[in-house]
């Protein structure tokens, strides 16, 4: 069986002018980089804002919680893009950029798989076209400037006890989670440390920015400290805002790529959706409304997170109103789900099936919850017995919804045209009415309650005195309006990764609060959660290489 790897360069792929000119977007709109990417002119995208086109519909792809059988969600946000295309929709898929980190971790490659896939797959699970690399630096050239700031010991006074801007790196590196700098009389000695690039406040904010403008007002609001006299000290403060603005000025303009079926796929911003908001960029997503009639997206991750934070943040904040959610299942998952291990997963176990869907249940209540008509799409394996798809159809139908059978990985966008068919009619039935989970006018920590409750199954939620404190503090500086960004391990409604299933009346730890002003959120960071991964005993990176013709092998 040939590997993604192969499929994807067994590919011929359409000049990339090509594409974009089918998706309406001009020859003098695209800046290339090579035949096959190109930037989309940020010109262009104003222009499509001034016309006032009319939108697409907007359907998101979400997932049960993953595990390490794999759910396949970005296989099947490319299956169901190229699906709707073979039907005669006018379609496209807006995806992030995949990280460094998984890529050489545990994850690996993050552009589908089989025979849906998005290509160049080697050049966008690598450097690209260089967004992540203008992310890194514009963050820590404010990190350099801060520091500077107190070198120099310039207005406003920023006590070195309060700084809460740290340094990112787009790789999992845990030995540089905690660090002391300024060593060798380079300045006071202080603690500080790195998160990973994606959960960069930056990475949030060229992401929910609608324009250059926005972005370098987003900026500048960013807090970095606070003061000798306790005020909040933020990166305008500091004049370092248009100079990251420069810096980020060509990464803000969206990619666009193709399918192995050649539709078109918008690929921008990379934010993980256990430490961070976990969606592509607003522009990007926006761009492709105004020139398709179906733009498929995916938010990472489960629905506990990914999807939640999609309608409570972005679609909040950019005024998106999505009309349909599509939610990603394997049985081999749900089994995991259920207790069986991982080598077990080809064996038939219906009572371990039949528990391991009450995970699945719980995603499909919480995505109605927001009001929007959802699906469930099997994705397909070889090991899949007819008696587990038909448990899995059963206990989706009881739940109220419908289960699709996909084989999207194997036959492309043919393997998905049920699930296709399914979604238009779901879209056409005007039954979408979406609405947040909370209120804006909600106390900060009722919000956090609320996602933790309703969304978690959580039966208590708990926090320190001083970060329940800060809340306050916040809240009466005028950001108690902001959504809450929930920290929280992927793998389990609750915050021990351990706990599979769907566990009801568990605590919730708020170990702590961060403030991203900027972005709009604030992120609450649940357990043991961890802001910069670290690499697993046996890493990715052992298995990549390049071949003895100069190709890059070993990668996902």
């Amino acid at each position: 069986m040939p590997t993604d790897i192969e499929i994807a360069r067994a590919a011929r792929p359409r000049p990339i002018t090509e594409v974009g000119v089918a998706l309406g977007i001009p020859h003098g709109a695209l800046i290339p980089y090579g035949a096959d990417k190109a930037k989309i002119a940020g010109s262009f995208i104003q222009g499509l804002a001034r016309e006032g086109k009319p939108q697409g519909a907007l359907v998101l792809v979400t997932a049960m919680s993953p595990t390490p059988a794999g759910e396949g969600k970005t296989t099947t946000t490319v299956g169901l893009g190229d699906a709707l295309n073979r039907i005669g929709k006018r379609a496209a898929i807006c995806l992030r950029e995949p990280s460094l980190g998984p890529c050489f971790g545990q994850k690996g490659g993050a552009t589908g798989g089989g025979h849906s896939q998005v290509i160049p797959m080697e050049d966008i699970n690598l450097h690209f076209t260089g967004d992540f690399h203008a992310i890194t630096s514009a963050h820590n050239l404010l990190s350099a400037m801060v520091d500077n700031h107190l070198y120099w010991r310039r207005d406003p006074a920023l006590d070195p006890r309060r700084i809460v801007w740290r340094r990112v790196l787009d790789m999992n590196d845990r030995s540089l989670r905690q660090i002391v700098a300024s060593l060798g009389g380079n300045g006071a000695p202080a603690e500080t440390g790195f998160d990973i690039t994606v959960a960069s406040e930056v990475m949030a904010i060229l992401c929910l920015a609608t324009d250059l403008a926005d972005l370098q007002a987003r900026l500048g609001r960013i807090i970095v400290g606070y003061g000798l006299d306790g005020k909040a000290v933020t990166c305008a403060d500091l004049e370092a805002d248009g100079a990251m603005a420069a810096l980020l000025k060509d990464a803000f303009q969206p990619n666009l790529v193709q399918t192995l079926e050649g539709s078109p796929a918008l690929i921008h911003g990379g934010p993980f959706a256990n430490i961070a908001h976990g969606c592509n960029s607003v522009t990007a997503t926006r761009t492709a409304l105004a020139l398709a009639d179906y733009v498929v997206t995916e938010a990472g991750f489960g629905a506990d997170l990914g999807a939640e934070k999609f309608f409570d943040i972005k679609c909040r904040q950019a005024g998106l109103t999505p009309a349909a959610a599509v939610i990603v299942a394997t049985i081999r998952s749900l089994k995991m789900n259920g207790g069986v291990a991982r080598g077990d997963l080809s064996r038939e176990n219906l009572a371990a099936l039949a528990r391991g869907c009450e995970n699945l249940g719980r995603h499909i209540a919480n995505v109605r919850r927001f009001g929007v008509p959802v699906t469930v799409a099997i994705n397909h394996f070889v090991s899949d017995s007819p008696a587990e798809i038909a448990e899995v159809e059963t206990f989706v139908r009881r739940a109220g919804a419908e289960a699709i059978l996909c084989r999207h990985w194997a036959e492309g966008g043919a393997g998905a045209e049920t699930l296709a068919r399914k979604v238009v009619e779901l879209v056409e039935s005007g039954k979408a009415r979406f609405a947040p989970l909370y209120a804006d006018d909600q106390p900060l920590w009722a919000k956090i309650g609320t996602v933790a409750r309703e969304i978690y199954g959580a039966g208590a939620v708990t926090a320190d005195k001083a970060v329940r404190s800060r809340l306050a503090q916040w809240t009466k500086a005028g950001f108690g309006g902001l959504p809450v960004c929930m920290a929280k391990t992927q793998y389990s409604f609750s915050t021990d990764p351990e706990a599979l299933g769907a566990p009801s009346g568990h605590e919730v730890h708020i170990r702590d609060v961060r403030l991203s002003a900027g972005a709009g959120f604030v992120v609450a960071i649940c357990g043991e959660i961890m802001t910069m991964p670290g690499l697993p005993r046996h890493p990715a990176a052992e298995r990549i290489g390049l071949d003895g013709e100069g190709r890059i092998e070993g990668l996902f």
